[in-house]
């Protein structure tokens, strides 16, 4: 049976970051329309350059059978056999662009990522679990959805309640149950030099 997987960190963080995990597998309780326009909500609200908000998601629920098919098979398949049980999928794109002069957005992929952050800790507070997925089929989604060529769709996420583990196969079930596990902090944040620990990281 899945608990929550409640991390242990070195320092003390807020609780919304110790319960948030990935689960594989997921419950069909649906989740309402207005829990969706508060996860998006949170989306939106996240930080950009030049508040330029290029990010863009594409969503199909399980009460929609004909878009939440398509949007499944803009997954791989190895993401496809546990994502098709979240009772909603999406599709994570930026826009490369800026809107406002045409030109290349550097931090375009990094806004995603900041937006996503915010609709999944929106979601743990709501006793929602989102899982991310980098194994997506790009040009299926092109296909499927319509989407532009400026645009890139780079990530898949599958919203949901969180479901026992036993719903799995074995290889995923272990994944499911396995501890969360993280690099130090001295591992990554560093001080008068690359690969040197700031000092206070070890204190």
């Amino acid at each position: 049976m899945n608990e929550v997987k409640q991390a242990s960190p070195d320092h003390p963080i807020h609780e919304l970051l110790t319960q948030r995990w990935s689960p594989y597998a997921f419950d069909a309780r649906p989740v309402s329309e207005q829990t969706l326009c508060a996860l998006f909500e949170a989306a939106r609200w996240a930080p950009s350059s030049y508040n330029a908000q290029p990010w863009s998601y594409v969503v199909a629920t399980q009460a929609q059978p004909a878009a939440f098919q398509r949007l499944v098979e803009c997954l791989v398949e190895g993401n496809q056999v546990w994502a098709k049980s979240a009772p909603a999928l999406a599709i994570g794109c930026s826009r490369l662009n800026f809107e406002h002069n045409g030109q290349p957005n550097a931090a375009c992929l990094h806004d995603l990522g900041l937006a996503s952050a915010n609709l999944t800790l929106e979601a743990t507070a709501r006793g929602l679990y989102v899982h991310q997925m980098i194994g997506i089929l790009p040009d299926k989604a092109r296909e499927l959805f319509a989407i532009p060529e400026d645009v890139r769709p780079l990530t898949g996420l599958a919203i949901g309640y969180v479901a026992p583990s036993e719903t799995l196969p074995e290889k995923l079930r272990e994944r499911d149950e396995n501890p969360r596990q993280r690099k130090s902090i001295d591992q990554f944040v560093f001080g008068d030099r690359w690969g040197t620990p700031a000092s206070w990281t070890t204190t």
